[in-house]
């Protein structure tokens, strides 16, 4: 099996065909949606983010700590966060931002006390799944999960309502924050546990990608950014992933030699499967594919399937893939199992239904693939 290691990263990890979760959970509270994950999930748990608690959401969870960032107040439904960066006191908050970024990048162990540090209101499921994490037996790695700079920049304005991304001291102090939020975040969860810590960057705004709102976007630009959070969580002692819940450009980010590339193969494994050259080179050089075989879009393709149908649908889609040097067992070996995107926007039930389908799937297929495949505990 292949394992992904480096002397800057706590254990090497072996992917298996595991389950993996991707974070969000349509739950109010959070001690039950760890209930749901740990037993959907038990070898690589992750902490839960619910949507229905606005500060939870893929902006402002992570957006903490900026300078002269606008949050609108909670009811304020149809008001996106921006930047006033015409506020007279940007300039000095901008300059605080940066010596602190300093500071903490040349010595990681100020993040606990910095401003990069994510708040309990924001991320309550996180300090929670620390406390809990030295009870979970059976742990393979711990996951956890960061709105990445993309969808970050694109979806947060200046007061003009013109797109972070273009504004060039927006991007940079994102970019920072980032990945200084995501290093912090690897560096609590490794001191809660032994296990490898897999930190996903989560980019769904990647999906726009070539569309005429995005037609200036640079894909050097977009390298860079990505490249400077995966090496901050790498230099904090994590595995990092990057997760698209749609197409994008897959070239791209197989270049860019992330641990993990999940990505939404029940809806678009066609976009991915022209690239079979380079997802060898990618596998070949150790890289892992979280491959997000559940359906999460539409309830009757969640009703729909069952645990079968998705095992003969991973099986087709993996022959596309395999080859004299890479079968089925190898592929799945270099695997983890995920639904295609996060549970938050569904029903309950339909989440449950996910979470149960995920879990069986890699179970059948580590029993008919792998030798040393064992099934996790039921729902």
């Amino acid at each position: 099996m292949t394992s992904v290691n480096n002397e800057n990263r706590i254990p090497a990890f072996t992917a298996a065909g595991l389950p993996v979760l991707i974070g969000s959970v349509p739950l109010a509270d959070h001690r039950r949606a760890l209930e749901w994950i740990v037993d959907a999930t038990p070898e690589i748990p992750l902490w839960p983010q619910l949507p229905i608690n606005p500060l939870e959401r893929m902006l402002p969870q992570f957006c903490e700590g900026f300078p002269c960032l606008v949050e609108p107040a909670a009811a304020d439904e149809g008001k996106r966060l921006f930047f006033d960066v015409t506020a007279p006191e940007f300039e000095s908050e901008q300059l605080a931002f940066f010596e602190d970024y300093l500071r903490v990048s040349e010595d990681f162990a100020a993040l606990d006390n910095s401003r990069f540090a994510v708040g309990r209101d924001r991320a309550g499921g996180l300090f929670l799944f620390c406390e809990r994490l030295a009870d979970l037996p059976g742990l393979i790695a711990v996951k956890g999960q960061i709105t990445g700079p993309f969808t970050m920049l694109t979806g947060i304005t200046d007061r003009r309502e013109r797109l972070g991304y273009y504004d060039p001291a927006i991007r940079d102090m994102v970019v920072k924050g980032l990945a200084m939020k995501a290093a912090w975040q690897v560096r609590l969860l490794a001191a809660h546990t032994t296990k490898p810590v897999l930190l996903f960057i989560d980019e769904p705004a990647l999906a726009g990608l070539g569309s005429s709102a995005f037609i200036s976007v640079s894909l050097d630009d977009l390298r860079r950014d990505l490249s400077e959070i995966i090496e901050a969580i790498h230099r904090a002692g994590g595995l990092a992933g990057i997760h698209v819940c749609a197409n994008t450009d897959w070239e791209l980010l197989l270049g860019m030699d992330p641990d993990i590339l999940s990505f939404d193969a029940y809806g678009y494994f066609d976009r991915l499967a022209p690239l079979r050259s380079q997802v060898h080179a990618y596998l070949d050089r150790g890289g892992i594919i979280a491959w997000g075989i559940v359906p999460t879009s539409r309830e009757e393709e969640i009703m729909g399937e069952s645990a079968a149908s998705l095992v003969d649908r991973w099986e087709e889609q993996a022959d596309t893939l395999t080859d004299d040097s890479r079968d089925r067992s190898a592929l799945l070996a270099q695997t983890l199992i995920t639904p295609s995107c996060g549970t938050g926007s569904l029903t309950p039930d339909l989440a449950r239904r996910v979470l149960e389908l995920t879990r069986e799937v890699s179970m059948l297929l580590r029993e008919k693939y792998l030798e040393k495949g064992a099934a996790s505990p039921g729902l």
